[in-house]
């Protein structure tokens, strides 16, 4: 999967699974598609254990977590609809924490090891993977269940961080251990893990889901297996593999051979002010692209560095977005993309580099992977969106019972716009699509904060033919002392319009005190909130795709009359304010 070029040490390329497809056996359509439904099937029910079962609003409500299925080589099987961004790195939690316990030979039938260091997950210390295995009638390994979920706190600096300088401020680390041994839990490793966090119910809980969630993978696949034939299995997968790259194949072939360039950046590294611009270099030829990150510059001094499974896994959000025709991803639709990083780079930190906002660059590079596609064809891809999960975690102790309390979300942006019309409002990024944030009843139920609001923002997608999708505005009133780690990137730097498109609005964050006092925030880790003060977080629009002078005038009208846009925003961005009957609304 990981190989270094002849050239430079330095460098690596990483490839999905064997590379190009082997030689597919015949294999009959039909049970091939019932394994492949099947396999979803699987790869939910782990997800409907874990929603069902977790203690977390962050996992039952936002789904902040990744489920999927592999086989015996670690090659992706199939993933339940959750955190894109989680899923292109669980290949690598499952090799990290095999290794780290001795390598397949180590293991056997209910084994459970549990896993979070940065540079194998790909992610934060809180981002925590359970990985079990597979055996077929207890004996022969077969494949592999996962999961990685956000828990709410693993005992780092604080239960959420934008100023860490090293891994080991960012939380405890399990480097692959046995949580259960033989179906036996390792109470050792057990009590290490809740007595290195400030809420335990919680942890003891979400961890307990995720153990339930992979056995019901386990149980579902060897289910399936035991249906078909384990040589009827490995047949009819071998021929999926093969489907989805054909289908990302074709995608592909569609984009002229050529060398493009995409540039993003980053306000700042959250311990040192200054913008951090960076470049990524798409090369097509034929059906095969190579996304290169070799030009990044070196790892940050604050914790914005992205560890190579999350830099992976943002290559192949990118092109699985515009290629996977809507089915959910296998192996195969990986295979025609390689990646190259630098070792000690911004994309590929080496220990003790900090990692806790691993995917803030992530979503920077995916927007600057869709820049290069839009040189050689725009019209298959949108407009920058907002560019950013913009996440807030919230923490402190209950006035009444003293209990300590952790909550965040990831929040929606507006997307950009493309040649097939406007982008979406309020919607997750693209990193984490299928993910959503808690309803306010939830949050209202659970928290001392009171929404004071809650809608769309008008004017904050750009203009164009097709306009950007609008951002969202949310009002936080602090009902009792709290602190707060807004983890908010892009503010500086507004989302990009294509062919003559208007930028969209950029993220923000103000925080009005109880004294009148009022501070704009965007990277910043335990800001005490006095009781009484009002967190206003306004999340930013897509652009706009094509130039506002050809939006059809009942579109601008239609706009307006929706409260999407104001008549001064109408006058400025399109020249004039038309009117249309309501009947153009539906």
């Amino acid at each position: 999967m990981t190989s270094t070029t002849g050239e430079r040490s330095d460098l690596v390329v990483i490839r999905a699974g064997e590379g190009r497809s082997e030689p597919v056996r015949d294999s009959d359509v039909i049970t091939t598609e019932v394994i492949r439904q099947g396999l979803c099937s699987a790869a939910r029910r782990m997800q409907q254990t874990l929603v069902r079962t977790a203690f977390s609003p962050i996992i039952y409500e936002v789904l902040d977590f990744a489920a999927a299925i592999y086989d015996q080589h670690v090659r992706l099987l199939a993933e339940a609809p959750s955190l894109p961004i989680f899923m292109g790195t669980m290949s690598f939690c499952v090799e990290e924490a095999i290794t780290a316990v001795g390598g397949p030979q180590a293991l056997r039938d209910g084994d459970v090891i549990i896993y979070n260091s940065p540079y194998g997950t790909g992610s934060h210390a809180q981002d925590c993977a359970v990985v079990m295995p597979a055996f077929l009638n207890g004996e022969e390994l077969v494949g592999y269940s996962t999961i990685k979920g956000h828990l709410l706190d693993m005992g780092g600096k604080d239960p959420y961080c934008t100023d860490t300088v090293d891994v080991f401020q960012e939380g405890t680390i399990f480097p692959g251990v046995f949580l259960y041994r033989g179906g036996e839990l390792v109470d050792d490793v057990y009590r290490v893990l809740l007595a290195n966090s400030r809420v335990p119910k919680m942890i003891a809980g979400d961890v307990r889901a995720e153990v339930a969630g992979v056995r019901s993978g386990v149980s579902a696949l060897l289910g399936l297996i035991e249906r078909f034939g384990l040589d009827t299995f490995r047949t009819s997968v071998a021929r999926m593999y093969a489907h989805g790259e054909a289908v990302v194949r074709e995608c592909l072939d569609r984009i002229p051979d050529g060398v493009y360039v995409g540039h993003g950046r980053m306000d700042d590294n959250g311990v040192e002010d200054g913008p951090i611009p960076f470049e990524i270099t798409v090369a097509v030829d034929g059906s095969d692209v190579t996304v290169d990150f070799s030009a990044a510059p070196d790892a940050q001094a604050g914790p914005v560095n992205c560890p190579i499974a999350s830099t992976v896994s943002a290559a192949r959000i990118a092109f699985a977005m515009l290629a996977g025709a809507g089915d959910s991803p296998n192996e195969g639709h990986f295979r025609p993309l390689q990646v190259i990083a630098r070792r000690g780079s911004l994309f590929y930190p080496q220990p003790p580099s900090p990692c806790f906002l691993y995917g803030w660059p992530a979503d920077q590079a995916i927007e600057a992977i869709y820049q290069a596609i839009a040189q050689a064809v725009p019209a298959m891809v949108p407009s920058c969106s907002g560019g950013d999960i913009c996440s807030l975690v919230w923490w402190g102790r209950r006035e009444a019972t003293g209990e300590a309390w952790v909550d965040g979300s990831a929040h929606p942006i507006g997307h950009g716009g493309h040649v097939n019309g406007d982008g979406a409002g309020s919607v997750m990024h693209t990193s984490e699509a299928a993910s959503r944030f808690a309803p306010v009843e939830v949050w209202e139920q659970r928290n001392p904060w009171r929404l004071e609001r809650l809608a769309l923002a008008a004017d904050s997608g750009g203009a164009g033919r097709h306009r950007g999708g609008l951002g969202v505005d949310f009002a936080f009133r602090m009902l009792e002392h709290a602190y707060l780690t807004s983890a908010v990137e892009r503010t500086r730097t507004a989302p990009w319009g294509l062919l003559g498109g208007a930028e969209g609005r950029a993220n923000s964050v103000t925080v009005t005190f109880p004294n009148g006092d009022t501070r704009t925030v965007a990277k910043t880790t335990r800001l005490p909130l006095p009781k009484g003060t009002l967190v206003e977080l306004r999340t930013g629009g897509g652009g706009g795709y094509g130039p506002p002078t050809e939006r059809d005038p009942v579109e601008v009208a239609r706009d307006v009359r929706e409260g999407y846009i104001t008549e001064a925003h109408a006058r400025a961005a399109y020249g004039y304010v038309a009117t249309a009957p309501a009947s153009a609304s539906r």
